[in-house]
Parts: structure tokens; C-alpha cells; sequence
């Protein structure tokens, strides 16, 4: 059985290797200069905080749930972040400090109405999605908080031409596949995905994992405000603003199910990949915006449908009736 899903999950990785790899091939046949270091070191390095996100957006898929408020979270996180460097002049590190605890708090916020009450997770993040956004309007009194060279210094870090937050991405992706495929954690994540009161009945404490996993969104979140904002050096409210629809299509373009009970986190960084070599071929062919986003919601239904069908044949007829 073990070496069964070894190989599912060889082939999972394969076949998403092969989408990127005709994209980049379709690329630098249509579009000048797609082929160039230049061009995948800026891709790289534009990824890393939707990558980040696309793991917590992962693990709570599979949970069966979904988290419409990781942009706003984003934004709450980084717009504190901002006032810590700028207005209190509060060392790095206290500041990231207070950044990731916004963010771990909204997640936990969210996991204990998800547990406490029996609200959708849908309904319960949608909530916090106007919370968060609206308090961090309120925090920067609706001001860009400027903050230069104290954010600065972690994007110009690099290492054979990649930013530091780029290897911090792909140590949440490594570490996050890694919880998924290789602790009692990640098993019962899947086992609550496929069947929770199952799951629950056979004695795990489901509802300790539920919350847990939107802790972990929420400080993914958080984290992946610090990376944008060095990117950025400034804190905007408006920041994040569609990155929850982002991180589903990554991961949906990934193969991680929508009703639960199976994904991948290395998976999903592919679907971050192939949405960021997508955007960034499209936009040097010239093609308008609206295009560009016709071009990607097609590609999302295409790969959903495509999945389905896929895991049809590999499961039987009854799969998804």
C-alpha cells in the first residue's frame, strides 16, 4: 500500500512537472526573452508569500474546510508590522514578532467558532475576512506606512540570486509536505477529510486538528506578510486583496480535493508556479489583462475537471456520484 501511494504521488509529481515544463516551452517559443535567468529569477522571486499561503490554503482543503480570509489576515498582519517599524521604532524581530501573533490569532479566532459552533468554515472566514480588512483600516487610519531599509534588508538578502524569502517558502513547502505525508498529524488530516465523524469515533480528537489547522493558516498568513511586505518595503491595508481566490487556484490547480481528504503541498507549490509562469507569459505576449484572467479561470476549471476525471478512473464509477 505504501509503495502504491509512493508512486501516486511520483506520478501526481510528474505529471504537474510536465504542465510547467510545456508552459515555459510554449513561453520562450511565443514570447521574447521568456528563456532568460532574468525572467525565472523574477517569477522566483515574486512567488514566495503566495507559496506560503498555498500551504496553510492546502492543509485546510484537505481538512474539507476553506479559508476565505487569509489576504485580509495578510494585510492585518503586515499593516501592524508597519506600525511596529515606523511609528514605534520597535527592533526587527519584535515587530515580526507581533506580526505573526496577529496572524495566529485570527486563525485561532477562526478555528474556534469552526469548532465551537456548527458554522460552516466558509461562512465563519468570510466573517473574518471583513474583520481582519477592516482592521487594519482602522490601525493605519487608512495610510501606506512607508517603512524602507528596517523590511528591506530580507528581500535584497539573496543566495545564487534568489531572495531569502524564496528558501523561506520552500522551507514551508518542504515542511509542510513532510507534516503531510510523514506524521500522525497529516494521517489524521486525511482521515478527517474523508470521513470526520469516522475519524472521530475511532478516537482522535478531531476538533484539536481542526483548530490547529487554521491556526497554522493563520500564521502561514502572517508570515506571508512579512514576505510581502520586504518585497514591497511598506505596509498598505489594501494588501492580499484576492489572495484567498489565488491560493485556492493554486491548490485546486494542484489536485488537492475540494470536499476533503486529499492533496499535496508540493502539488500545490506547481499550481503556484504554473499561475506565475502563466501571468508572467501572457503579460510579455502583450496580452491584456482581462485576457489574462479569462486565460487563467479556464486553466482552474480545465484542471479541476481534468482531476476529476482522473480520480474517477483511478477510484471507479462511484467516485464523486
Amino acid at each position: 500500500m505504501r509503495r502504491l501511494q509512493s508512486y501516486t504521488l511520483l506520478t501526481d509529481y510528474l505529471g504537474m512537472a510536465a504542465v510547467l515544463a510545456f508552459l515555459v516551452a510554449f513561453f520562450g517559443a511565443t514570447a521574447q526573452n521568456f528563456l532568460t535567468f532574468q525572467t525565472f529569477r523574477t517569477i522566483a522571486n515574486q512567488i514566495p508569500d503566495a507559496a506560503v499561503i498555498s500551504v496553510g490554503m492546502t492543509f485546510v482543503l484537505i481538512l474539507g474546510g476553506i479559508d476565505l480570509s487569509v489576504g485580509s489576515v495578510l494585510a492585518l498582519s503586515g499593516s501592524v508590522l508597519g506600525i511596529c517599524l515606523v511609528r514605534t521604532s520597535c527592533p526587527l524581530s519584535v515587530a515580526i514578532a507581533a506580526c505573526l501573533g496577529v496572524g495566529l490569532f485570527c486563525g485561532a479566532v477562526n478555528g474556534f467558532v469552526v469548532i465551537r459552533w456548527p458554522i460552516p468554515s466558509f461562512i465563519v472566514t468570510l466573517g473574518m475576512m471583513e474583520i481582519a480588512r477592516g482592521a487594519s483600516y482602522l490601525v493605519t487610519g487608512s495610510q501606506t506606512q512607508y517603512i524602507g531599509r528596517p523590511i528591506e534588508v530580507l528581500a535584497e538578502t539573496t543566495f545564487l540570486g534568489l531572495s531569502l524569502p524564496v528558501f523561506v517558502a520552500l522551507a514551508a513547502v518542504i515542511g509542510g509536505q513532510v507534516v503531510l505525508s510523514g506524521t500522525i498529524f497529516g494521517r489524521h488530516l486525511f482521515a478527517i477529510g474523508g470521513s470526520e465523524e469516522s475519524t472521530r469515533l475511532s478516537g482522535v480528537n478531531t476538533r484539536w486538528v481542526k483548530f490547529a489547522v487554521f491556526v497554522l493558516s493563520g500564521g502561514l498568513s502572517a508570515l506571508a506578510a512579512v514576505i510581502h511586505t520586504a518585497r514591497l518595503t511598506s505596509a498598505d491595508p489594501n494588501m492580499g486583496v484576492g489572495y484567498e481566490l489565488q491560493a485556492i487556484a493554486a491548490v485546486v490547480i494542484g489536485g488537492t480535493s475540494l470536499m476533503g481528504g486529499r492533496g499535496s503541498v508540493i502539488n500545490s507549490f506547481f499550481g503556484v508556479l504554473i499561475i506565475a509562469v502563466l501571468g508572467y507569459g501572457l503579460a510579455q505576449m502583450g496580452v491584456q489583462e482581462s485576457t489574462k484572467r479569462l486565460v487563467t479561470g479556464a486553466v482552474i476549471v480545465i484542471a479541476v475537471i481534468a482531476d476529476y476525471y482522473r480520480y474517477r478512473v483511478a477510484k471507479g464509477p462511484s467516485y464523486l456520484r
